[in-house]
Order: C-alpha cells, then structure tokens, then sequence
C-alpha cells in the first residue's frame, strides 16, 4: 500500500480487507465487532488496543457494550481509509487473539 495517509480507493480497500476477514467496510471507515467472554476482558482489550494505538499516534473509535467491542478506523484527516487504519486493525486483531 502507498503512503500511510494517502487515501485508498474501493479496490485497495477490499484487497485489505480479504486479509481481514472479521473485518468490513468502504471508504468511511472499516470496523470490527468482537464479543469477549466477560466486561474486564473487554476492558483490558481496550486498554491493551489504547497502548497500540498511542504506540502508532493513530487511534480508532471504539464502542463499548459490556462485553461486545466495535472497533472503527479511518484516517480522520484524510477523511478516508489508508494504510494506517489497516495497519492499526491487523494490531488490533493480534491483540483481540490473546484473549
């Protein structure tokens, strides 16, 4: 993939995400909902997803539903998605397989 920021068009973004398959979207962003088997192991993923994300200075939306994450990234300054958020979301699902 191109520049980190450089916005990806339709293809580049469904090439990424058959690499992710627990993950779907378009240009608005790419999100992933995963279900975790109590409320502190969804805390403590998010907190492990935080760390990444401070680690990367990129940082994705999360909702918290007691123990059901939905992870959202896009590059808000490009208004699009691009590499990061795909780099950001194969990180999150490494941390996501730890628990």
């Amino acid at each position: 993939m191109a520049h980190n920021r450089a916005p990806l068009d339709d293809a580049m973004i469904q090439t990424g995400l058959g690499d992710l398959p627990n993950w779907r979207g378009d240009r608005s962003g790419i999100t992933r909902t995963v279900e975790l088997p109590s409320f502190p192991a969804a805390i403590a993923v998010v907190d492990a997803v935080a760390q990444v994300a401070e680690e990367m200075d990129h940082h994705p939306d999360i909702d918290i539903r007691w123990r059901t994450l939905t992870f959202h990234n896009v590059t808000y300054s490009e208004k699009a998605v691009t590499a990061l958020d795909f780099q950001l979301a194969r990180r999150i699902d490494d941390v996501v397989a730890r628990y």
